[in-house]
């Protein structure tokens, strides 16, 4: 069983996650030529992820999850 709140923890992380992921979207469709958006998801240590957006920068995440969810 998960610690009461790490649920909370979980999406607010991966809330922060989203938010730059529709960030760079928008500002991808927008831009007038090409464009190129890239997710990599490493797997850290137990219960830590790191996601990675590559798009013209680099945006490094660490993020919590619970495995098999």
């Amino acid at each position: 069983m998960e610690a009461p709140g790490r649920s909370a923890a979980l999406e607010a992380t991966n809330a922060a996650v989203l938010i730059k992921l529709n960030e760079l979207y928008k500002e991808a469709i927008a831009h007038d030529g090409f464009a190129e958006i890239k997710v990599e998801i490493r797997i850290l240590r137990r219960g830590q992820k790191e996601v990675i957006l590559h798009c013209g920068k680099q945006y490094r995440f660490v993020v919590d999850y619970a495995p098999g969810s």
